[in-house]
Order: structure tokens, then sequence, then C-alpha cells
């Protein structure tokens, strides 16, 4: 037994969650009531906020004084020099509640901001199991991450095209990837590799028709279909098909929103751009998200169906991307659980400088980085390879 003095040994515990805080000061004795008071005083926040007018600025950089927290800005602020600023507040969970509680006797907007400050962090600590109802039965999220298993029903998909072109293949194929574990089959009959080719409506379901047909009636899993048309998400819908995964978020087709509301059906949502220009990648990003999602809930989406996707590989370059999974976590903040693509993605290639047959491992890198940052589902080719990666992950990341 080796002893040192009890000044000498200073541990540096990073606190995520409220469920660590009350962990730690329960192992140490603290009293119940004791940790109820504490927790709040344990989690530490940054929040951004975007083109804050000088005056609510101003304010707010007192009332965060006020309470022990700070509010960092633009240096021309209180010489009254610009009229919007970007500001960050630092705060602990009660520094917050405290001025949530204040702001509404505010001017200049900083009553609106109370609410929306409100909202963020119930949002970002939501926790616990949640049910997303499918018709081949629910999908439940947060005990373990979910593998979806990805079957391209084309000719000139970046990774696997063309091998699964015939219906008989690709529902091999669909049965292949649910026997390795995969808990969702995702069909898609249209490439959205960079620099495809558009297809027609009429082609895009002349090759899903004949798969999805067998698939609703052999596969025990939810099924998904990877389509941003109206039209093919209506007729997949009709035929049984459990969820529609959208790229362009309810954005690309005027009735995709509405198709998904009228029928209920839970709903993918990802972000993409054209081109690669972004004011502010993350706060993009995220103000992106939070449109198709107020877009989905307007026309009927539950919003207990919405799950998001950052969309790696889309509408961004390599080290937006590598950027992009570097700060997964601040997705936290919209409420929504996360599926993550990066299986066999550009992304790895070009970091590894490696053809898509050879990217195996860095898709495992990805994964375990994913779910370590708050990812639910995941979106792969090799599933049994994924749904070991996965559950190593999540022996480590969600073991309370």
């Amino acid at each position: 037994m080796i002893y040192v003095s009890w000044h000498e040994t200073i541990e540096i515990i990073n606190i995520p969650d409220a469920a660590t805080a009350q962990k730690l000061m329960a192992e140490i004795g603290v009293d119940a009531r004791g940790i109820e008071l504490m927790v709040p005083k344990a989690l530490h926040y940054c929040l951004k906020l975007k083109d804050v007018p000088a005056r609510a600025a101003n304010i707010l950089k007192q009332e965060m004084l006020a309470r022990g927290g700070e509010a960092a800005m633009a240096a021309g602020v209180a010489g009254w020099s610009i009229e919007k600023t970007d500001v960050l507040l630092f705060a602990t969970r009660r520094q917050l509640e405290l001025l949530v509680e204040k702001l509404p006797r505010q001017y200049f907007g900083l009553n609106k901001l109370a609410v929306a400050i409100q909202a963020a962090l119930d949002r970002w600590e939501k926790t616990g199991i949640q049910e997303i109802k499918c018709p081949r039965g629910p999908l439940v999220l947060g005990r373990r991450t979910l593998v979806m298993g990805i079957v391209n029903v084309t000719p000139d998909s970046f990774s696997d095209g063309g091998l699964f072109y015939d219906p008989g293949a690709a529902v091999e194929h669909a049965h292949r990837l649910v026997e390795e574990g995969a808990d969702i089959i995702d069909v898609g009959g249209e490439s959205t590799r960079p620099g495809h080719d558009p297809v027609p409506a009429a082609e895009e379901w002349h090759r899903l028709e004949p798969v999805l047909k067998r698939l609703v009636a052999e596969i025990k899993v939810p099924i998904s279909v990877d389509t941003y048309k109206a039209v093919t998400a209506r007729r997949a819908l009709d035929l049984g098909v459990d969820i529609i995964n959208d790229i362009w978020g309810c954005r690309g087709d005027a009735d995709m929103a509405a198709v998904c509301g009228r029928y209920q059906a839970p709903v993918i949502i990802m972000h993409n751009q054209q081109g690669t220009a972004y004011r502010d990648l993350m706060f993009d990003i995220l103000t992106s998200l939070q449109e198709s999602i107020r877009l989905a809930e307007e026309n009927g989406v539950p919003p207990e169906k919405i799950i998001i996707d950052p969309g790696i590989g889309f509408g961004k370059d390599l080290q937006q991307n590598l950027e992009v999974m570097a700060r997964l976590q601040e997705l936290k903040v919209l409420g929504k659980p996360i599926l993550l693509g990066t299986s066999r993605k550009s992304m790895i290639g070009k970091t590894l400088d490696l053809p898509v047959d050879q990217r195996l491992e860095g898709t495992a890198a990805t994964v375990a980085l994913g779910i370590a940052h708050g990812v639910d589902i995941i979106r792969v080719h090799d599933v049994r390879a994924m749904v070991r990666v996965a559950r190593m992950a999540d022996a480590i990341v969600r073991r309370r």
C-alpha cells in the first residue's frame, strides 16, 4: 500500500450530466437533500447566442456577473461601437436558473430568451428510455445503440453499387443483415453520393416496389425507405413501410412533411445543403435542423417520432465533417434521437487514404466515437462488425 498526504493527489473529474454528479456525491456520503441542492451547482454550461442586440448583450453581462457567471462578447459592445454581437454564457445550472427567473422582467427580447434558455436546457438534459412506435414493433432508444442496415437497390451507390440491384439479391441481403443483428433495414432506390444523377420518382419506385413488397411480408424489424420524394414516401407507407429517411430534412419536396404527418410516420431528418459555405458550422446545422423539425411538427408529425441526422458527407468538406464528428454532442440541444451515418464514407477514405472496401476500421472508430457522444442509431453497411463495436461502446457509455 502506498500512502500519500491528503493534499498531494488531486483528481479532476468530468461531470457531463446530473446522474454523474449525483453518483459522485452519493459515493462520498452526501445526504439526499444535499445532493438535490448541489447538483445544479455541479453542472457547468456554455451557451452560445447569435446576433444579440448590444443593449440586450450589456444587460446579459450585468445579470450573469451578478449571479457569479460570465458573458463573453465582442469588445465593441461596452462602448456601443457595434449594434450586434455573438454572446457566450458561462454558468452553472443554478446560475442559469437564477438568470431565467430574472430575464422575464427585462426588455429587448430578453423575456423571450428566458423561455428559449429553459427549453434548451430541458432538451439537453432529457434522459431515459424512449419508444418510437412502428408497425413492426417499437424502436426502443436509450437502452442500447440501434443498428440500421443499408440495402441499396441501385446500380451506382458509392460503396456497393449494383451488388443488390436485383430484387432477389436485395431481399436476401436484408435477411442476412437482420440475422447479423440489424434493428432496422434502410432501403434506398437512388444513390445520393456526391455527383450522383437524380433519379425520377417513377424509376425510383420501379426499383423499390418489388423489394419492399417482399420485405414488408418477410422482415420482422422496422423498415425505412431512404427517399426525399413525397410520392415515393406515400407509396412506401401505403405498402406498410415503417420509417421515412429524408436526406433533405423534409425540405427537398414541399409535400414530404405533409405525407409523413398524414401517416403519422417516424421520419429521419438529415442536415443537407448545396455547397459547403457556412457562417458558423454547428450553429448553422442546428438552425437548419430546427427549421426542419418545426416544418415536420407543423405538418402533423408527432414530435416523439422525429430523428435527426447531422448529415456526414453532405454539404460538408473533410474538415467540416471531422469537426461535426468532434462536436456531435451539441446536437443534444434539439432534444431528438440522433442517427449517425458514416459507414465507408469519403471522410474515412480521405483521412486514411483508403478505398471504399478498406474502410471498416475507420467506420468502427466513427461509430464508437459517435456512441460516446450520445448517438442513438448507427446506419452501416457492415452490420455484424458494427453490432460488436456498438455493444462494446454501450458497455462503457451506457453502463448506468
